[in-house]
């Protein structure tokens, strides 16, 4: 069982090192060439894949004795598989450096006047900044008038209504107390408001 592992160990070094010389090439070249080699890389990728399921089947067929020394090698193959893959991604985003200096400007005129209009729309930028937090303030500030005259209003009703409901009690009160005007003497008679 431990030649298959080494077959597959084999096969894998193999494909990888030609992945490893594609991944280095991609960032270098364009068009349809470009294409065909990612598609290849890509194809490539995923027999690597399927050679790690494998050796990872071989590991579980091993002896327990044995077994700890391959896991630790399938483990440094998966950890090679994963920088590999994450290599393959930056290669297919990656121009070559007449197109990032194309791209970029290279010449030392043009990245000062690109760092003269970066520091002018960064002060415009500053400036409309303060002029909409001045507004909220302004804002907030007549959101908070607004709210406390409709809350100044409501308690005024409230307290006006109050005191009229009360008096038109009280009123009713003394009046259901006295049954002839000439019989009730005014001076027993509790007028106070429950505040």
């Amino acid at each position: 069982m431990s030649s298959d592992f080494e077959t597959y160990e084999q096969d894998f070094g193999t494909i990888t090192a030609d992945i490893t010389n594609k991944i280095g090439r991609i960032p270098k070249i364009s068009g349809e060439e470009k294409t065909q080699l990612v598609l290849n890389v890509d194809k490539q990728l995923e027999e690597v894949r399927e050679l790690l399921e494998q050796m990872d089947l071989e590991v579980r067929e091993i002896p327990v004795q044995s077994r700890a020394m391959y896991n630790s090698r399938l483990k440094s193959y998966k950890q090679e598989m994963e920088k590999l893959e994450k290599d393959f991604k930056r290669s297919r985003i990656a121009y070559s450096d007449e197109v990032r200096n194309e791209l970029l400007g290279d010449d030392a005129s043009s990245s000062e006047s690109q760092l003269i209009k970066l520091r002018e729309e960064r002060a415009h930028l500053l400036d409309n900044t303060e002029k909409i937090e001045r507004s909220s303030r302004r804002l907030e500030a007549g959101y908070q008038i607004a709210v406390e005259t409709v809350f100044c209003d409501r308690f005024a009703h409230l307290s006006w209504g109050g005191l009229h409901s009360q008096f038109r009690r009280k009123h009713h009160q003394v009046t259901a107390m006295a049954p002839a005007p000439h019989l009730c003497d005014m001076t027993t008679v509790n007028l106070s408001l429950d505040m």
